[in-house]
Order: C-alpha cells, then sequence, then structure tokens
C-alpha cells in the first residue's frame, strides 16, 4: 500500500512559519479541551503555537465542568463553550446538543479556514452544515480518536459491530465533504481505517505527535519519590492513561496478577483517573489479590506526570485503541523502555528490540514473560532507555505544529486560486434570494438531522449509562468483570 507523505519528507521542507497565516481568522472545534488526555494536550500544543504565531483564532469546545480555569476566571475571550450531556461512564466526554452553525459565526466571525480536532458529536455537526453551505471555508480534520475501536470494546454484542458500521458510514461520508482539504491521521492501521470507510485517498496526510523532551527528561527521575513508592528496592512498572475500560486495564490486571505469582519483586504505578468514581472503582477492583502492589496516583500533570515517568524503569501499554500513544513517546522521552501491545498507534512508534517490545495484542503469556525478563535486566533496560530517549528527541512540537500549519496554508492558497483562478465561463451572478433561502433551509434540514440522531443514538447512550435499561447496564458490567475472559 503507498503511504500519503511526511510533510517533512516534502523537498525543500519548510522551516520557517507560513506568513500567509498571519491575521487569518481560524475557528479550531475540539472536541476535548480541558479534560487531561492526548487529544487535549495535543490541540492545545497547536493553539499556543497558532496564536503565538499571529492566527486570530477562536475556539469552540463542548462545555466540561471540570475545567478548574473557567470555573475560577470565565475562560479565555477567544473560547466558546457550547452546552451538552456528559457520558456518565466517561464525564470528560460531552455530547454536544444540536446546534446552528451561523450562530457560532455570528458570536466571532465568519473563518477563513476552519480545523477540527478528534471530531465526534461536535465535528460531525460542523460538517454536516459545512456541506451545505454555497462557498465553505476550506476545512481540515485531525482523526485523533478511533471511536469504532471504543463501540467495539464498550457496546455488547451484537450493538458492537452495528457501531463500528455506522461510525465508519458516517465518517465516510462527511470526509468527502468537499470542503475538506486535509485529514490528518496518526499512524498506519489508522489510515488503513479511513480508506476502508471510504475517505478520500488523496487528502490523507500523516502527522505524528511532538513531545516536550524538556519537561519529559531522565533528569526528573526522583530518588526519594522512588522509595516511597517501592520501599524495599522492587522495579516499578508504571502506566498512565485515563482509568476506563477501553484503556486495557483487564489486561493489564492479568500481567500484574501473573508476575505477582511468578514471585517479580514490582510495584505498578498507574497514573490517572476517571471522574466516575463508579468506574474507576471497578476498574481498580480488577487488582484485588495484588493491591499491595498497586499505586494509584490519580491525574498528574507537569513536572509531577514527568517525575513519575522518569522514576520508573519500564512502561507497560495495555491499551489497543490509541491512535497515537502520546504517553508512549513521553514515557520514551523520559529514558524509560516501553513494551506495548501491537496495534494502533504504537505500532508506528516503538522500534521493536530498540527502544522497548510490540507484542501481539492478546498474547498475555507474551506479554507477561517479556516484562519479566526486562524488569529483571537492568542492563538491557539501560540500553533501550538510552536509544528511547534519542528516538523522541528528533520528535518536537514545534516541529510538528509548523508541518500543520503548513497544511493550512496549502489549503488557504489552493482555495484561494479556485475562486480567483481563470474560469471558463463568465463568473456567475451574486445568488439571489432563492438561493439564500435554500441554503438555510438546507442547514435547518442538517440541524433537523442531528435532533433525529439524537433521538436514535444519543439518548438510548445516556439512558444505557444511567442504568435505565437493566439488560444494557449489565452487558456494560459484564466488561469489568475480574474473571471475564479477553476479547479473541
Amino acid at each position: 500500500m503507498e503511504s500519503a507523505p511526511l510533510l517533512s519528507s516534502v523537498p525543500g521542507a519548510r522551516d520557517d512559519f507560513p506568513s500567509i497565516l498571519y491575521g487569518k481568522k481560524l475557528l479550531l472545534a475540539t472536541e476535548s479541551w480541558g479534560p487531561v488526555n492526548g487529544v487535549s494536550r495535543t490541540t492545545r500544543s497547536l493553539v499556543e503555537y497558532l496564536r503565538n504565531h499571529g492566527v486570530d483564532l477562536l475556539l469552540v469546545a463542548p462545555d466540561f465542568k471540570g475545567d478548574a480555569a473557567k470555573l475560577s476566571h470565565g475562560g479565555a475571550a477567544w473560547e466558546r463553550r457550547l452546552p451538552g450531556c456528559a457520558l456518565p461512564y466517561n464525564p470528560d466526554l460531552t455530547i454536544v446538543y444540536p446546534f446552528h452553525l451561523g450562530d457560532v459565526y455570528r458570536q466571532a466571525f465568519r473563518p477563513d479556514m476552519i480545523y477540527l480536532a478528534s471530531p465526534a458529536s461536535l465535528g460531525f455537526q460542523m460538517l454536516l452544515q459545512i456541506r451545505q453551505l454555497r462557498a465553505p471555508p476550506p476545512v481540515l480534520l485531525n482523526f485523533q480518536t478511533d471511536l469504532s475501536a471504543y463501540s467495539e470494546i464498550m457496546l455488547p454484542s451484537p450493538l458492537d459491530q452495528f457501531g463500528v458500521w455506522l461510525l465508519a458510514t458516517v465518517q465516510g461520508f462527511l470526509f468527502r465533504t468537499r470542503a475538506v482539504r486535509t485529514i490528518f491521521y496518526p499512524c498506519s492501521a489508522i489510515r488503513t481505517y479511513l480508506e476502508g470507510a471510504g475517505a478520500p485517498v488523496d487528502r490523507l496526510i500523516q502527522l505524528g505527535r511532538g513531545v516536550d523532551t524538556v519537561l519529559f527528561t531522565p533528569a526528573q527521575r526522583d530518588e526519594v519519590f522512588r522509595r516511597e513508592i517501592a520501599p524495599n528496592g522492587e522495579v516499578i512498572l508504571i502506566c498512565v492513561c485515563r482509568i476506563a475500560p477501553e484503556k486495557g486495564f483487564e489486561f493489564l490486571a492479568q500481567v500484574a496478577h501473573r508476575l505477582s505469582a511468578e514471585k517479580v519483586p514490582f510495584k505498578l504505578l498507574v497514573v490517572g483517573g476517571n471522574r466516575n468514581p463508579v468506574v474507576e472503582n471497578k476498574v481498580k477492583c480488577l487488582f484485588d489479590g495484588v493491591r499491595n502492589r498497586v499505586v494509584f496516583t490519580g491525574f498528574l500533570t507537569g513536572t509531577a506526570l514527568a517525575r513519575a515517568y522518569a522514576s520508573a524503569d519500564l512502561f507497560l501499554h495495555c491499551s489497543i485503541t490509541e491512535t497515537f500513544g502520546l504517553v508512549v513517546l513521553e514515557a520514551m522521552a523520559s529514558g524509560i523502555p516501553v513494551i506495548a501491545r501491537d496495534q494502533g498507534g504504537p505500532s508506528d512508534i516503538i522500534r521493536h528490540g530498540q527502544t522497548g517490545y510490540l507484542v501481539p495484542p492478546h498474547d498475555l503469556d507474551e506479554f507477561t514473560i517479556l516484562t519479566q525478563s526486562i524488569a529483571q535486566d537492568t542492563e538491557r533496560r539501560s540500553v533501550l532507555a538510552a536509544a528511547a530517549r534519542q528516538y523522541a528527541d528528533d520528535t518536537t512540537w514545534e516541529k510538528i505544529n509548523r508541518q500543520a500549519a503548513w497544511q493550512m496554508a496549502d489549503a488557504l492558497t489552493y482555495t484561494d486560486q479556485e475562486s480567483h483562478g481563470p474560469r471558463p465561463h463568465p463568473p456567475h451572478p451574486r445568488p439571489g434570494i432563492i438561493a439564500t433561502v435554500m441554503e438555510q433551509l438546507r442547514l435547518v434540514l442538517a440541524v433537523s438531522i442531528v435532533y433525529g440522531m439524537w433521538l436514535i443514538a444519543v439518548v438510548p447512550l445516556i439512558v444505557h449509562g444511567h442504568r435505565f435499561v437493566p439488560r444494557a447496564w449489565q452487558a456494560m458490567q459484564d466488561q469489568f468483570q475480574c474473571t471475564r475472559p479477553l476479547r479473541g
């Protein structure tokens, strides 16, 4: 399969910020702005980069009740929050209520371009309405969350396969919108998925992630912290992610139980949390029997997070739903080798046998044996750690964000050429009242479709989460049973 070229491989790679973006109006819509996750951190890095280089940016995101900055300062002037309903099993994820794109424009400006980060309930609505516009601005979207993988894990059979099919159908339809100029994808597995969903191949551009190598560094290693976690000198294994069933905690718990049975001296440091205590506690119950070996820190950020990474000996990545796996790159920057299940984003990051190891996604035996072997081999860990850090040194946010900025510049240039280039026929007259009315009717119809989808899909999902449907709730509970076998 022929892969889309990385922007950095383009001859005469552009090392400066594109001047065409100075003063341009950008509407950036993201599904996550506030929660501690990869999408939020990646988007925040891009937003800061663009604003620091003179882009007039409006950020649109779902309302997030856990946003401490908004609660204390009322949010930034360049932010707009849209109301929605937080999912019960993951309060960090809000499904936006139906809205009219024109209302967003009227609150700020008519944008020169639109950027959709990890489009879901917000991004899908925008794309559906953008399809109805006569002269839409160019759109770039960044596919960062594999919703179909979440559906397959979270929904009971046979709804899981229906959810996968439905998402692929909707995404393929919306991503073919003529205004969409670029579809960023993070790894080869996601490219394969997008091609299967019907996304235009000529618009697919691979874009990785950067890492702050000043913050995440082996120098953050803290021996006092290590003694607090492992007072008897145990090897420290670390996992960093949101505590949720789709993050592979069932697999991780079984690894921990097997290591304990083999008398391996270890402590497992789990960094992350979930604002729904019911979900968090059900995940924690998976570790009953080895709780004396597991330390849950809750959410950590900044230097506290960097210290946790660098103070560990080995990073275990058990999620198979990651489109990239930013935590893997942060661990490598911290000089920590990684063992990961060979699916999704980590498969493109880890150099097997050099910076870490990749294990077949459902091979619990191999994962456990490899973890035990590396945990007990200090010299081997040191060699892997040095190579991991060297790999991370070549990946910076400055480079990644500049690549995204140049794609925005190319989209603007292409759109400008389309609108001002030579025409084989005289230009069409300015649309009259009938065309304007028809456009508004199409927008109203699009919003009506969203209301229909709320009734068909979203309301049952929320009802399911609130236990109003016992059978559905029981199916969800089964995902957390400590004795439940692994999916094949």
